[in-house]
């Protein structure tokens, strides 16, 4: 089957998740730079949650494009992504209400080791798919971002309770790893068009 429809389907739920994230930024009462203050560990929880949401979108729509074609399996593991990309909101307004809390922070956390274990279990299924020589599975390669993400959460769920802001550093490090431009599908795929 094509993938169309299971891109505008992904692209969707993940716009209607950053715009429920934005929707609960609430408007504070007063007209001065203080009323403000207290709304920071929310904002600061939507920042880095919107950062994670455009990564994997970003991330997402390239795994896409190196794909051929779309099966039931990919189309329950893309599933399985956005169920746990779809609790991100949840706690992303847990932990900013609460100013990060020990319990708020390490949920995010688990919630960010589920999104990256689902997003592993996609990237598999598609490889499966479309075989070892597949544009895909040229571009990955050894993935040590892929890797390295799971056991970085996995670490800083516990530390959370230990200290929070230890959990947040590795959060806010993760995202940044993330957000260096990563070319490896854009690559494979420029080298097959030409």
């Amino acid at each position: 089957m094509g993938k169309n429809r299971f891109e505008a389907f992904s692209d969707g739920v993940i716009a209607i998740l950053i715009t429920i994230m934005v929707l609960e930024l609430k408007v504070p009462h007063g007209d001065s730079l203080e009323v403000l203050a207290p709304l920071l560990p929310v904002f600061l929880s939507y920042v880095l949650s919107f950062v994670y949401l455009g990564i994997y979108w970003n991330n997402h729509h390239h795994m896409v494009h190196a794909t051929h074609k779309v099966t039931g399996g990919i189309l329950w593991a893309n599933l399985h992504l956005l169920f746990w990309l779809s609790l991100i909101p949840f706690t992303t307004g847990w932990m900013g209400e609460n100013h990060f809390a020990a319990v708020p922070a390490a949920l995010y956390g688990f919630v960010l080791l589920m999104a990256a274990l689902a997003y592993y279990i996609l990237q598999l299924r598609i490889i499966a798919s479309q075989g070892p020589g597949s544009l895909l599975a040229k571009a990955v390669g050894k993935d040590w971002k892929g890797k390295m993400s799971p056991i970085a959460y996995l670490i800083a769920i516990p530390a959370a309770f230990v200290s929070p802001w230890i959990s947040m550093g590795l959060y806010i490090f993760i995202a940044l790893v993330w957000l260096v431009p990563d070319r490896r599908i854009e690559s494979v795929l420029e080298g097959r068009d030409r």
